[in-house]
């Protein structure tokens, strides 16, 4: 789940306590290229009973391009990780200029300085345009926000300059955390996840709000095929009129013994050689 470190709607420590009042007994925080929100995340886990694994959600290109990897298990204050994560959020904020820069040039009356009071000093990404679209009255909601210009293909989309997933994944690896292919949908194939195993995935995102039942069966036996752990979340991003179901925080059943296993498969930090910069 998200938080105010990148581009979901509550504080950590309200995520934390929602979570606790809601009778969840470990939650992952996993913003957007940013260990921000984890320090008071993990205070306020201390103060509820309630597990906090530290997670980010990074984007890494792939074969048919953008792939969201979670990480799980991840050190804070480690200089390898943080530098490669200032180095994510420069480029973030780098595509927001350039969005709002053609929503300019569109005719769209927006700012910089929009979009970065959206963000709050957290990790930018579309949500904050979107949100600062619909505030500045150019759309009549976020999700038509992303219809008219932020989506794939649509006149104000930027694309990011994505690393390749198997930097991101020996990274984590080298800081003793593992990594999980997010909400793959109909891309989780046979043949994609073999290629990404060999370059080191540790486990495939299951259960999430965008998987049928159909689907997370597919994705349930091929994880069980290939070896690979389980994960799921709610993916959740704060209580808004547009959850989808199951999106809702506490929406997925991720089974405790999917934590273990997780951490199981877990490397022995050191034993992978640190990446140098990219």
């Amino acid at each position: 789940m998200h938080s105010t470190a990148s581009d979901g709607a509550w504080a950590p420590a309200a995520v934390v306590r929602a979570a606790a009042e809601r009778g969840l007994a470990a939650i992952a925080l996993t913003d957007h290229d940013t260990l921000a929100g984890l320090p008071e995340a993990l205070a306020t886990g201390a103060e509820c009973g309630l597990r906090i694994v530290t997670g980010c959600e990074f984007s890494v290109q792939v074969s048919w391009g953008e792939m969201h990897l979670l990480g799980y298990f991840l050190p804070l204050g480690w200089p390898p990780l943080e530098q490669f994560l200032v180095r994510c959020r420069t480029d973030r904020e780098r595509r927001g200029r350039e969005m709002v820069q053609k929503l300019r040039g569109l005719g769209v009356e927006l700012t910089e300085d929009d979009v970065l009071r959206e963000a709050g000093g957290g990790a930018i990404g579309r949500p904050h345009v979107a949100r600062a679209l619909w505030r500045a009255g150019q759309v009549q909601s976020v999700q038509d926000a992303f219809d008219r210009y932020l989506g794939s293909h649509r006149p104000g989309f930027v694309e990011k300059r994505l690393p390749r997933f198997r930097d991101v994944a020996d990274l984590v690896h080298a800081g003793g955390g593992v990594v999980s292919a997010a909400h793959l949908r109909d891309r989780g194939n046979r043949g994609f996840l073999v290629s990404l195993k060999a370059e080191g995935l540790d486990a495939l995102e299951t259960r999430h709000p965008r998987h049928d039942p159909d689907l997370r069966s597919r994705l349930t036996d091929l994880a069980i095929k290939l070896d690979l752990c389980r994960t799921g979340g709610s993916d959740w991003h704060g209580d808004t009129p547009d959850l989808l179901p199951g999106s809702e925080l506490g929406g997925q059943q991720v089974p405790a013994e999917w934590l273990a296993a997780l951490e199981r498969a877990r490397p022995v930090p050191g034993e992978l050689p640190i990446p140098g910069p990219n």
